[in-house]
């Protein structure tokens, strides 16, 4: 999967790619696990509508083989699936979310997160809590809890600046019944 695969806008800022299939191969269980998952826009996430299971190794775990994790999968999978363009200028080049996460598992860069919760900054902090809240939605976790980690702020703060966010047009088409309510 590679950003000119994020062919549908979501939100201002972000594209995702319709569907995808993914793979995940468990080496000690001797399991592969294949899902396809498509993009439902009356859901606002990612929703799988295929699992496939299969042995392959002699000594596989048929508990594992009956009892898949395919919320794993899809989280690894998405950020592979949205894409967004960092850059205004007319040769800026789409990225994925993946190729922005770092080796620590932060999707925003130190230096942005702390540009994006000074005092006054509006729009850009939009931008970055869409480009989260997108991904924390279409993966399942809580957008919250995943905006107030990368952004170093409390959680109450990251709730108010969904609703603001929000209230400002920025998360068209994006929504989140995981975690702890913020109104949205």
């Amino acid at each position: 999967m590679t950003a000119s695969d994020a062919t549908q806008s979501l939100g201002a800022a972000l594209r995702i790619a319709p569907a995808f299939v993914a793979t995940a191969v468990d080496y000690e269980s001797g399991v592969e696990t294949t899902i396809e998952a498509q993009y439902r826009t009356d859901r606002g996430r990612y929703v799988l509508t295929m699992i496939l299971n299969r042995a392959i190794a002699a000594d596989f775990s048929e508990y594992r083989l009956k009892h898949t994790a395919p919320q794993a999968i899809l989280q690894a999978a998405i950020p592979q699936c949205i894409a967004l363009q960092l850059d205004d200028s007319a040769d800026a080049k789409r990225t994925t979310v993946a190729d922005l996460t770092t080796g620590e598992g932060r999707i925003i860069p130190p230096w942005l997160a702390q540009a994006v919760v000074k005092r006054g900054v509006k729009d850009e902090r939009w931008e970055v809590v869409e480009i989260l809240y997108g991904t924390a939605a279409l993966s399942e976790l809580p957008p919250v809890k995943l905006i107030a980690l990368e952004l170093g702020v409390p959680e109450r703060t990251a709730s108010d600046w969904i609703k603001s966010a929000r209230a400002a047009g920025w998360l068209v088409g994006l929504t989140s019944n995981v975690g702890r309510p913020a109104d949205i």
